[in-house]
């Protein structure tokens, strides 16, 4: 795990000569990095999809060329991981001073046609092997071959330098008509702070400071069980929602394996607000509530089955700060699925009440309790626990799986005349769960990402076809139409085979 003190493998012209800029990773940060298995791959991936029509001589190198300067701009890209000595602590990040180009910029080919399936199996395959630890936890892979002049910019970055809410503020930053300011850099450290005595002193530091605190987390997590517990006995019971920790069996819930398949689908943003705004809830409870009716006929087929709800693993930030570009400030809500419910209606009033449900839970138990309490784990044990779980964990223990709502760049990118038409983003896919669906706004898109291993679905675009079905059907018990917005420009659709 990370590089061991003195190398210079992938560290491009080395660190600053007068000091160094470390910091150490937080506890969500950490969970992020020991959780990765040979079978969980921990990276995010990034997709934009850009119109270079208009972009005279465009081939890689000039792509190359112009990317260099904003590449860099990003500090962040320049982390890397670095151990402590017996793994006593957290490891820490430090700022290299250059960009490896040759190494984390890749030229990558879509098969022909050059359609949004042949896209969408390319970053299947892409997202199919984990990070290279020895070096910054990022690459960037330009595909060439799309029809239309358009080439796809697939921006793989492992979960433990940015959570959705950073990721998205790096990609705007990149995105800019001009070139970024520098943003993300580490505070700068003495020279030797990254020697293995001081990196243990600095570790001995940092765990008598956990140990002082934690006299105050456990009243803190004491007060918010009791909080919850008491407004629990007050709402009374809901027999149509799940019951937490408790996810039933499904087909999506397995052991996870290595590789990946991965689909999109575009939505017009403004169908969608009509939508949520004509049924009185939020976007949020719509995205959830088109994920409760696609799982639903997924089951159907699957397991013949849809008779209990599901619970899904919802990331909520608590930094959205458009200015943070790095780090992992999020903890998870998880909120009932109504998939047991048929009425299209029923199942967006029954989200609705079950979102309100796990925010209040979310706020009554603290907001950052639970990432309080991952800075306790253990470096050394925890990483083997993961792996452990990895390769025997069949079924669902919390939740049955990941479901994101995460707002990315409200104005459209433009870099040296190239237009990036659209965007997609994914997170990972955890133990016990073989997919993910993560749902992007970009401009006037909405942009619906699923990812899955290759044991859940055949073709994941089952899975694309039946979230935009699910929003037609809301879309027509609610009284309006369901003849969707065009979303101009977009790649056309990819049903499944």
């Amino acid at each position: 795990m990370g590089t061991a003190i003195g190398s210079n493998k992938g560290r491009g012209d080395g660190f600053e000569t007068n000091g160094v800029r470390v910091k150490r990773l937080n506890g969500v940060d950490a969970m992020m990095l020991y959780s990765e298995t040979p079978e969980i791959h921990m990276h995010t991936l990034k997709i934009g999809v850009l119109d270079v029509s208009k972009v005279p001589g465009y081939d890689f190198d000039l792509f190359r060329s112009l990317a260099q300067e904003r590449l860099h701009a990003l500090a962040p890209l320049r982390y890397q991981l670095v151990d402590i000595p017996l793994r006593l602590h957290h490891p820490m990040w430090v700022q290299n001073a250059e960009i490896d180009l040759d190494y984390h910029l890749r030229r990558a080919q879509v098969a022909a046609p050059g359609g949004r399936r042949e896209l969408d199996e390319l970053i299947g395959e892409i997202a199919s092997t984990p990070l290279d630890r020895d070096y910054p936890l990022w690459e960037m892979h330009i595909a060439e071959g799309l029809a239309d002049n358009r080439i796809a910019i697939i921006h793989k970055v492992h979960h433990v330098l940015a959570d959705g809410v950073a990721s998205a503020n790096q990609l705007a930053m990149a995105l800019q008509p001009n070139r970024p300011e520098v943003g993300g850099q580490l505070e700068p450290s003495p020279a030797d702070s990254t020697t293995p005595v001081n990196l243990l002193k600095a570790a001995g530091r940092d765990h008598i400071r956990l140990i002082r605190r934690l006299p105050r987390l456990v009243n803190e997590t004491a007060t918010g069980v009791g909080r919850v517990r008491k407004r629990a006995k007050e709402r009374g019971h809901h027999p149509d929602l799940a019951r937490n920790f408790a996810p039933p069996e499904t087909f999506i819930n397995h052991v996870v394996t290595p590789g990946r398949r991965f689909a999109t689908a575009p939505l017009a943003l403004a169908d969608v607000k009509q939508t949520a705004k004509h049924l009185g809830v939020t976007l949020n409870d719509i995205v959830l509530a088109m994920a409760a009716g696609a799982l639903r006929q997924l089951l159907l087929r699957y397991d013949g089955k849809a008779d209990v709800p599901l619970i899904a693993g919802v990331p909520v930030s608590f930094n959205t700060s458009p200015q943070r570009l790095t780090g992992n400030e999020f903890t998870y809500m998880t909120p009932s699925l109504p998939v047991h419910i048929e009425d299209p209606l029923e199942r967006v009033r029954l989200t609705a009440v079950a979102t309100v449900i796990a925010k209040e839970n979310h706020r009554l138990l603290g907001p950052t309790l639970i990432a309080n309490w991952l800075a306790y784990l253990p470096a050394a044990t925890t990483p083997g626990i993961f792996r452990s779980q990895a390769r025997r964990v069949e079924s669902a223990t919390v939740m049955n799986l990941t479901v994101s709502n995460v707002p990315g760049p409200r104005e459209r990118g433009r870099i040296e005349g190239a237009t990036v038409e659209e965007i997609y983003s994914v997170g990972p896919i955890v133990a016990g769960s073989g997919m993910n669906i993560t749902v992007w706004s970009y401009v006037d898109q909405l942009a619906i990402s699923v990812l899955t291993d290759d044991r859940t679905l055949t073709d994941p675009h089952e899975a694309t076809d039946a979230l935009v079905e699910s929003f037609i059907e809301i879309r027509r018990a609610a009284g309006l139409s369901g003849d969707l917005t065009p979303v101009e420009n977009a790649l056309p659709p990819a049903p499944a085979h």
